[in-house]
C-alpha cells in the first residue's frame, strides 16, 4: 500500500481552516501581512522586526514601470483579450533568471562569500574578490549587482536603512556592500547593488529559506502586474503592438506625505494628500 503524502503548509476540514496549525480565525485580524508571508513561507511566525523588514521588502519590488519584461508580457497578452487570471499569468512566467528570479542565486553567492571568509580567515574584500573570480571561472555572473537603469537603486539604500535600524543588517548585508566595492576597486566595474542583491543580503540575515526567495518578488510584483493588466484593458484598444517607447506618465509625480512613518514605528497609519 502507498504511503500517504504529508503537508505541513495548511490543513482544511469541515468548519475548520488551518494554516501551520493555527486556525485561520485565529490570525485574521491579528497577525500582519509579513507575519502571514513569513509563517506560509518559512514555517515560523517572525520577530516583529522581521515581519516588517519583509513587508519593506514587498513594498519595494510591487512594481517597476512598463519596461519589465513581465510587465511587458502581462501587458500584450492583456491586449489580445484575455482574461485578467491569463495576463496575469503571463507576467509571472516572464520572471525568470534574469528578471526578478535572481534573488535565490545572489543568497547563494552573498552566503558563499561569508563561508569563505570564515574558513579561510579572509577579510571581506579578499572574500568578496575569491566569489568574483571563482564565478567568472565557472562562466556565471554574481547576482544582484548591476541595473539597466538605474547607477545607484533609490530601493537599495532605503532597504538597508530600515535592516540597520531594525538591527537586522550584519555579516551579509556587509558583505554584499563588499562585493559592490570590490567590483570596482579589483575589477574596475561599475556594477551597483540592485534590489534583488540587497534583499538578498537581508534575507540571508533573517535565515530565510533560498529556495522561497523569489517568490516573495513574484507575490509581490502581481499586485502591479494586475493593475497594469486592467489599465491596459479598460485604457488601449486591443490588438496592438506593445511598445514601451510609446508611454509617457499621467499623473503628478514625487507627490508628499503628509506624515512620513518610519518601519520602526509601530501602530501609526500613513497618511497622505
Amino acid at each position: 500500500m502507498n504511503e500517504k503524502r504529508k503537508t505541513s503548509i495548511s490543513w482544511v476540514e469541515a468548519e475548520r481552516i488551518y494554516i501551520r496549525g493555527y486556525r485561520i480565525e485565529d490570525l485574521i485580524g491579528r497577525v500582519s501581512w509579513g507575519e502571514a508571508i513569513f509563517l506560509v513561507l518559512a514555517g515560523r511566525f517572525p520577530a516583529e522586526q522581521e515581519a516588517r523588514m519583509i513587508e519593506a521588502i514587498m513594498v519595494s519590488v510591487v512594481d517597476h514601470g512598463v519596461r519589465p519584461p513581465s510587465t511587458v508580457a502581462a501587458v500584450t497578452v492583456a491586449n489580445t483579450g484575455a482574461g485578467l487570471s491569463s495576463a496575469v499569468a503571463a507576467g509571472i512566467l516572464a520572471i525568470n533568471e534574469y528578471h526578478g528570479g535572481a534573488i535565490e542565486s545572489a543568497m547563494h553567492a552573498i552566503s558563499r562569500a561569508v563561508d569563505l571568509r570564515q574558513s579561510e580567515s579572509l577579510t571581506e574584500d579578499e572574500a568578496a574578490e575569491a566569489i568574483i573570480r571563482a564565478y567568472r571561472k565557472e562562466g556565471k555572473r554574481v547576482s544582484g549587482f548591476g541595473h539597466r537603469f538605474h547607477s545607484s537603486d533609490p530601493r537599495v539604500t532605503k532597504l538597508f536603512e530600515i535592516a540597520e535600524s531594525l538591527k537586522i543588517a550584519g555579516k551579509y548585508v556587509s558583505q554584499a556592500r563588499a562585493i559592490e566595492r570590490v567590483f570596482v576597486e579589483r575589477f574596475n566595474k561599475k556594477l551597483p547593488m540592485n534590489a534583488d542583491g540587497a534583499i538578498a543580503a537581508i534575507l540571508c540575515e533573517l535565515k530565510f529559506p533560498p529556495v522561497a526567495a523569489n517568490g516573495l518578488f513574484m507575490a509581490s510584483r502581481i499586485v502591479g502586474l494586475i493593475a497594469h493588466v486592467i489599465e491596459e484593458k479598460e485604457r488601449n484598444l486591443p490588438m496592438r503592438t506593445v511598445n514601451v517607447e510609446e508611454y509617457e506618465y499621467e499623473g503628478e509625480l514625487d507627490k508628499k506625505l503628509d506624515e512620513l512613518v518610519d518601519l520602526t514605528n509601530s501602530g501609526q497609519i500613513l497618511k497622505t494628500k
